[in-house]
């Protein structure tokens, strides 16, 4: 109903818009680290924050790297418990400024400066002082060559606290579609595929799940890890939990 769209609604929404834009003027410019034509769509942004709604009801510390021009930041900030902290990384200059826009205009925000930082930055290099029960990565992992991602997915696990969660996406059928076309090399494959063996070798000794988001702009699986729990004296080891195929 109309009577129930505020003008700091009509604010978020114009800021979407001019994001999408702004995205698509990025990629245009450097697609290999921007890694999409658009960004996240609502479907995708709900799979992604799953961690901070499987952890409600408790103040949380959540990282958001790679955050683009903001479309899952705008679906994480009505979702984060009171008195929660969020981190976010943007190594891209021009997203960095819109990011810190919208963490000074979203109404989520109003009246807690300081619950969210906006960090310009590598997430190999980012030194907050923080451990964080949440992770959400939007960063085009199948653009980066091994080194890169090993370093970033090492990095990752660092930052979590024990128990803590990650989530990732991969875009369906990148590696099939880039060869169909021809529009990779076969030094570039041969890249993508070692990439997809290191994110593989975190997947078999840290995933806790796996589904499909078919609603988004192109379909994508979304991952979840977790860092294992720290046992006490005389613990025996567990497995990480089982992926549930999506």
């Amino acid at each position: 109903m109309h009577d129930s769209i505020t003008p700091s609604h009509h604010r978020v929404l114009a800021q979407s818009g001019a994001g999408n834009w702004m995205f698509l003027l990025e990629a245009a410019r450097d697609i290999r680290t921007t890694g999409a034509l658009a960004p996240s769509g609502r479907a995708l942004a709900h799979a992604l924050t799953e961690p901070v709604r499987a952890q409600a009801g408790r103040r949380l510390n959540v990282l958001e790297a790679g955050a683009g021009t903001g479309s899952v930041t705008r679906s994480l900030i009505p979702q984060l418990p009171a008195g929660s902290r969020l981190d976010i990384v943007e190594a891209n200059p021009r997203f960095t400024d819109r990011l810190r826009h919208l963490v000074r205009t979203h109404p989520g925000l109003s009246g807690q400066p300081g619950q969210a930082r906006v960090h310009h930055a590598y997430v190999e290099e980012l030194d907050t002082g923080q451990r964080y029960d949440a992770i959400i990565s939007g960063l085009p992992f199948a653009n980066f060559d091994p080194h890169q991602v090993e370093a970033i997915m090492g990095r990752y696990l660092e930052l979590l606290r024990p128990g803590g969660l990650l989530t990732y996406f991969a875009y369906r059928g990148t590696r099939q579609a880039r060869t169909l076309l021809s529009l990779a090399s076969r030094a570039q494959a041969r890249r993508q595929r070692a990439s997809e063996e290191v994110l593989a070798d975190y997947q078999r000794h840290y995933a806790t799940g796996r589904s499909a988001v078919w609603a988004n702009l192109p379909p994508a699986h979304v991952w979840q890890l977790q860092r294992p729990a720290e046992r006490g004296p005389g613990a025996s080891p567990t497995s990480a939990g089982a992926v549930v195929a999506g």
